[in-house]
């Protein structure tokens, strides 16, 4: 087995998706002797015919270079690749950088059983397309060690874009992004729900995106001013309190619902909003509801 050497001309990726093609793409384009495996044969071929190196299995993968990328679907996928006896042997020593989405939990169970096989291990995770990947608009997320992100560093860089280590706390990237991309696919879906009755309405999309714009647009500031209201306890209601959230969701509720459309998530908000008021927050704004599910989780 060949022993592990200098981090900043060697990797391996693990996983030839979308997303790992553009990893290893961004290392060649760097000029870093790069090792690809994957476990759906021939997903390769492009990125050998690039320079990249085609490992015959996984544990060959691994052996190849110090530091292992692995991008796959989750962690279940990874852990199959991975907790293989054959593998498990090769990697000990060496880094592991995990660029796949999945909770926390599985994060810091990754970190566990790393640490129980004498593997290097980084949690991470890209919050960008792949199409940004080696560019100046990817965005990175890691946490695990700092002296191993500080050493893993040289590499990571030729993925281009802005790196964010966000402490210790192995579980703390994927927090992040399991968060972050709340944040995406509730709205994903609330557009998704949008254009449905809007189209019922008789107004296309190509109409209303032009306005949708406008409505995203607003929501940075109002993103800033609710962290504050959630982290000082304060919940002004000043400008918009719930109750009028309230009677805006309910007409969206009746709209979507008069043309036969499913409005159970808008529903569901009504209801955690509706609950506020009922606990006495009615002047409060509507990121009162924060405290309250925070409420619901803890009962649980």
């Amino acid at each position: 087995m060949t022993a592990p050497h200098s981090p900043s001309t060697d990797v391996t990726v693990i996983g030839l998706g979308p997303m790992g093609r553009a990893l290893a793409g961004a290392f060649l384009a760097a000029g870093l002797r790069t090792t690809v495996w994957n476990r759906t044969p021939g997903r390769d071929r492009e990125l050998v015919d690039l320079g990249a190196t085609g490992a015959r299995g996984a544990a060959e993968a691994v052996a190849a270079n110090p530091l292992t990328v692995v991008c796959v679907v989750n962690h279940d996928a990874a852990d199959s690749v991975l907790r293989d006896r054959a593998v498990t042997d090769a990697l000990k020593g060496r880094a592991v950088v995990s660029l796949t989405a999945d909770t926390p939990a599985r994060a810091r169970d990754a970190a566990a059983w790393a640490s129980r096989h004498g593997v290097r291990y980084l949690d991470g995770a890209i919050m960008t397309p792949a199409a940004t990947i080696g560019g100046p608009d990817a965005v990175f997320l890691f946490s695990g060690p700092a002296d191993l992100h500080a050493e893993l560093r040289p590499v990571l860089d030729a993925l281009g874009g802005t790196h964010h280590h966000l402490g210790e706390e192995i579980g703390r990237a994927a927090a992040y992004d399991i968060a972050l991309l709340d944040v995406f696919w509730t709205a994903m879906a609330g557009y998704a729900h949008a254009l449905a009755v809007a189209r019922a309405e008789g107004i296309t999309a190509r109409e209303l995106a032009p306005f949708a714009q406008g409505i995203g647009a607003i929501l940075p500031g109002i993103f800033a001013e609710a962290a504050e209201d959630v982290d000082g306890g304060g919940y002004s209601g000043e400008g918009n309190p719930i109750t009028s959230a309230v009677s805006s969701m309910a007409h969206i509720v009746e709209a979507s619902e008069a043309h036969g459309i499913d409005a159970s998530v808008l529903r569901a908000a009504e209801g955690q909003a509706r609950r506020a008021i009922g606990l006495g927050h009615g002047t409060d704004g509507f990121m009162r509801v924060t405290e309250l599910l925070g409420r619901t989780a803890g009962a649980r």
